[in-house]
């Protein structure tokens, strides 16, 4: 009796809440989902891109002649030293954050890319120090694939231009050397 009398509050609290059932959902309210990535998009063609000056030499674009430009390469220097500006001309969600993969020359190189916000569009850009050695992907001669993750790979076709720049950047990091002058003559020694 004593067992029955103390399971009867466990009954009456299990009656006030209905069992899981297929209709709760229905009961109740479901929040609408958080928009997710934008759907990927397709790596371009890349045949008869070029890498060609920008209209500052410190800059160069990379892309078929008459088209968008696909990536582009730049130096930076705001005094704290010299850095290289990188950029996937693709389509990116607000505040992205991903990384770009460059594979060519020898090197496998990840750098940090995030969403920037040009106007009311968003592309991929980033930045590191000219110094950086994940740069050297950049400075041979052989092809080198860009990848963003969602934006495609981007094959950038051989070139010395990319590699030029680059070093025109570190070199902008190297102290100046002074020139070094001759020792002055002594004095001839006083014979006395």
């Amino acid at each position: 009796m004593r067992r029955t009398l103390a399971l009867a509050p466990l009954a009456l609290l299990a009656a006030c809440k209905p069992p899981a059932s297929d209709d709760y959902v229905e009961r109740t309210r479901i929040e609408t989902p958080v928009e997710g990535p934008s759907e990927p998009i397709d790596s371009p063609d890349t045949e008869g891109a070029i890498w060609a000056p920008a209209e500052r030499d410190t800059r160069l674009l990379y892309g078929k002649p008459g088209e968008r430009p696909l990536f582009a390469l730049e130096c930076l220097s705001d005094g704290m030293g010299p850095e290289m500006g990188y950029t996937r001309f693709a389509k990116a969600d607000p505040h992205a954050q991903a990384i770009l993969a460059l594979i060519g020359n020898g090197h496998v190189s990840r750098l940090k890319i995030d969403a920037a916000q040009v106007g009311d569009a968003w592309r991929w850009e980033g930045t590191v120090p000219a110094s950086d050695p994940r740069l050297d992907v950049l400075t041979g001669a052989r092809e080198v694939e860009a990848t963003v993750p969602g934006a495609g790979s981007v094959i950038l076709n051989p070139s010395s231009l990319p590699g030029e720049l680059v070093e025109r950047c570190r070199a902008l990091d190297e102290p100046l050397s002074e020139e070094v002058l001759p020792p002055e003559p002594s004095p001839p020694a006083d014979p006395a």
